[in-house]
């Protein structure tokens, strides 16, 4: 089910946080706004005070939260291309869901713009998206392994284990895009 269909704001870089778990139904009263709402935002917040899951999709959306506490919900400085608007990063920063990896994640960009977000993924749903595969290969090419042992990495991809990888599809061209992460 999309976002928009359950009532929920739009968020161009994450289409749908309910499907990959940076949003759930549980009923809260947002830290924000005060209002008891259906969903709450279960994914990083970076802030200058703790606000746990008690944060609703629609400040987010609308900026109010990250006003609020000067939060962040990703850590998209890094990695950013030089043709990615600064205003992009910051609604990837500021309005939009993040979501949780075993290390520092990172958002993947695209067509000078920053990619959607379409959640955790293993090899078996890799097998549909051979590009965000393609990707995959470049990022462990050198990394001194043996091609036996790269492919038996991208066969180790579980989108509920130790190596999992997050999938992402360029709003542009429709490229899929991956990155790997593991404990």
């Amino acid at each position: 089910m999309l976002a928009d269909q359950a009532g929920l704001p739009q968020f161009p870089y994450h289409p749908d946080p309910v499907a990959t778990g940076s949003v759930v139904a549980a009923e809260v009263v947002c830290a924000c706004c005060g209002q008891r709402r259906p969903f709450t935002y279960v994914g990083p917040v970076y802030a200058v005070e703790e606000v746990g899951r008690r944060l609703c999709p629609w400040c987010i959306a609308d900026g109010r939260a990250a006003a609020m506490f000067d939060a962040q919900f990703t850590d998209a400085h890094w990695r950013v291309p030089e043709d990615v608007p600064s205003d992009v990063t910051e609604v990837v920063l500021r309005r939009t869901p993040g979501f949780a990896a075993w290390q520092q994640e990172r958002w993947l960009h695209h067509c000078g713009d920053a990619a959607e977000f379409h959640g955790e993924v293993g090899a078996r749903e890799l097998a549909d998206f051979s590009d965000a595969v393609e990707q995959l290969r470049l990022e462990i090419a050198g990394s001194g392994w043996s091609t036996e042992e790269k492919e038996w990495y991208l066969q180790a991809i579980s989108k509920d284990g130790p190596v999992t990888a997050f999938l992402f599809r360029c709003r542009h061209c429709g490229t899929h895009l991956a990155y790997s992460d593991s404990t």
